[in-house]
């Protein structure tokens, strides 16, 4: 075992040192370092692509395992089914839409550009521009730490919601009970993306909404949406030094809805209304930049933090920010909104060691 500063291996950049540090780079060497770990009985934490994660400066007083895992494999369909797409949990997300497109596969485009590891997907439900993975997924192989034993879900198995899953409600503090090992999805042979369902995406490619764009296309355009609003990783662009959206969009009663301004955003969605977060941030008094030296708020984090100046929805780190100064900014975010609307945001990151 290895020490290792987690700071190292997240977007955002902060975090201390690992107790115990490994990484697994084959299924096998992933389910024998699980299996080692949970025998010595001490905490145990899992990284992907550290997209999704806040770590205490402290560190993590355990053991760090990285899933370096790497692979895909492309099975065409039949008689003008799907192709079947399966992907090592350690595979880089974004290489995984990538290699989808080349091989005339459409499903991914829209997920373009999201930083992070295949395995991360379906624990998250990731999505972006009206699409998520629970749409393509067909199976998720994992690793079950208290059966210990490999298990196979579908996706019905999975209980998918929004940014929500199973798999990650069975997650604590960064640690699971199902170690997803690969993921498979199922992915129309066609060089045309899927029916857009999100208006600017639609607007921007020149098509209505439902209507359908060449998947290459649909991936150039979401890539240069993503890069304006930061949240593509950039090592020259301190705005993408973050977890992405900080903030899910909170989903509300019919009540609470009404009780907004006319312009507030709404969308249908199972449980009641979904809000836009950034909406609700900017109308609350917190604008781009919010905590950068000039701005309110810098005094919370003396400049080391703040909102992306491209998008409200991301908490930066400026260059020398600590996970404390990460917190500052969006607490004072997500205090600001309940007071203004009395709607609460929660976090889409896992915080470890440390609490919003």
């Amino acid at each position: 075992m290895m020490s290792r500063l987690l700071s190292e291996l997240t977007t955002t950049g902060v975090g201390g040192p690992a107790r115990h540090y490994l990484e697994a780079g084959t299924e096998a060497a992933l389910i024998d370092a699980v299996r080692a770990a949970d025998d010595a009985g001490g905490p145990l934490l899992l990284i992907g692509g550290g997209s999704n994660l806040v770590i205490s400066d402290a560190g993590y007083d355990g053991t760090v395992l990285r899933i370096a895992t790497d692979g895909l494999d492309i099975v065409p369909g039949r008689d003008g089914g799907p192709a079947r797409v399966t992907v090592q949990a350690g595979h880089c997300w974004d290489d995984v839409v990538r290699a989808t497109l080349e091989a005339g596969l459409c499903g991914l485009e829209a997920l373009s550009g999201i930083p992070g590891s295949a395995g991360a997907t379906p624990v998250q439900n990731v999505g972006a521009y009206g699409a998520d993975v629970s749409q393509v997924l067909e199976s998720v192989r994992a690793w079950d730490r208290r059966e210990r034993t490999v298990v196979e879900f579908g996706t019905a198995d999975l209980g998918f919601g929004y940014r929500n899953s199973l798999l990650k409600r069975t997650t604590v503090q960064g640690s699971p009970r199902f170690v997803v090992l690969d993921v498979t999805f199922a992915l129309e042979a066609s060089t045309l993306g899927v029916p857009i369902a999100y208006a600017e995406l639609a607007r921007t490619l020149g098509v209505q909404a439902g209507g359908r764009a060449p998947a290459a296309e649909v991936r150039a355009t979401v890539l240069r949406l993503r890069t304006g609003k930061g949240m593509v990783l950039d090592a020259a662009d301190r705005d993408t030094y973050s977890t992405g959206s900080f903030f899910t969009n909170p989903i509300v009663d019919a009540a609470t809805a009404a009780g907004l301004p006319q312009d507030a955003p709404r969308f249908p969605a199972e449980g009641g209304t979904k809000l836009s977060a950034a909406w609700l941030i900017d109308r609350a008094g917190f604008a781009k930049g919010y905590g950068l030296p000039g701005t309110a708020g810098a005094d919370l984090a003396s400049g080391r933090a703040a909102l992306s100046t491209k998008h409200t929805l991301a908490v930066t780190n400026r260059g020398q920010a600590t996970s404390a100064d990460i917190l500052a900014v969006a607490r004072a975010v997500r205090d600001g909104v309940r007071e203004c609307f009395g709607i609460t945001l929660h976090n889409e990151p896992l915080l470890i060691g440390i609490d919003l």
